[in-house]
């Protein structure tokens, strides 16, 4: 049997709960800005609009990003960086 790796397992975690709009995405975008690419980031996020405004900048950015809920109301994106940094 074998194991998947676990792709949070060296990842940066981001709070970003209980920002509102615009913060959320700007916490994530500083922090990008000092990992490699390929690095996995996650954002933990109560704002649902968040969703929206990761989808978008991962769009244009070139980031890939995967929205999960987690528990009690709290989003959960992973967002692998692209190669620009952006």
């Amino acid at each position: 049997m074998s194991e998947t790796a676990d792709p949070t397992a060296d990842a940066v975690t981001v709070d970003a709960r209980d920002q509102r709009c615009p913060m959320p995405l700007l916490l994530a975008k500083r922090a990008l800005m000092g990992l490699d690419p390929g690095a996995v980031l996650v954002v933990l996020a109560t704002d649902p609009g968040s969703s929206r405004d990761f989808a978008a900048f991962a769009a244009i950015a070139g980031h890939q990003v995967e929205t999960n809920y987690w528990s009690e109301g709290v989003l959960r994106h992973l967002i692998t960086k692209g190669p620009l940094n952006v």
